[in-house]
């Protein structure tokens, strides 16, 4: 068996991103927002009654990393106004971290046997073998099983599951058989 080795933590975070984004992702409000202006790492962020909802982290694109009292999460850039010169979230912390722990909750619910495994782009790449403290077990088309890291894969709403590679990463073709060196004559 290949084993595809652990993502690292600052890939599994940006990685396992999208899924949570898009669980905390808060409805788009009634009225336009006013526009955010220079959102950066260090800046507190509070909910629309003033009390602390997190920390910025980290900014990728249109996605802003904030970390709550017990959850680093990404969510859309669009979430954030300016009200009293401070940066409010449209959530309070509690009710992010609730939605961060019902996407965690439908992420392990997609990981079993029999799931369908796409890559990064989207594209099937094989079905859930079995799932084991390490990781999961991907058998391939070409009948060949690889291993993922438990961070390197999430499920998915639709009960298909993510992995962190590409599908031109995996090995392609039937597993080749050893072969022993003959001696020579």
């Amino acid at each position: 068996m290949r084993i595809i080795s652990a993502i690292a933590a600052s890939s599994a975070l940006a990685f396992a991103a999208p899924a949570l984004a898009q669980a905390a992702a808060p409805a788009a409000p009634a009225a336009p927002a006013a526009p955010v202006v220079a959102i950066s790492p260090g800046m507190q962020v509070f909910d629309s009654a003033g009390a602390s909802v997190g920390t910025i982290t980290t900014l990728k694109g249109d996605t802003v990393a904030i970390k709550t009292d017990k959850y680093e999460t990404f969510v859309p850039k669009a979430s954030f106004t300016t009200s009293g010169g401070k940066l409010t979230f449209v959530m309070t912390q509690a009710q992010l971290n609730a939605e961060i722990e019902k996407s965690k909750a439908a992420s392990q619910a997609a990981l079993v046997a029999g799931a369908t495994v796409k890559d990064m782009d989207g594209v099937e790449i094989g079905k859930i073998d079995s799932v084991t403290d390490a990781g999961v077990v991907i058998a391939l088309p070409s009948g060949q099983k690889i291993q993922v890291a438990s961070s390197g894969v999430r499920g998915n709403k639709d009960g298909t599951v993510t992995a962190g590679v590409h599908a031109a990463q995996l090995p392609k073709g039937p597993a080749k058989p050893a072969t022993s060196a003959k001696p020579k004559k």
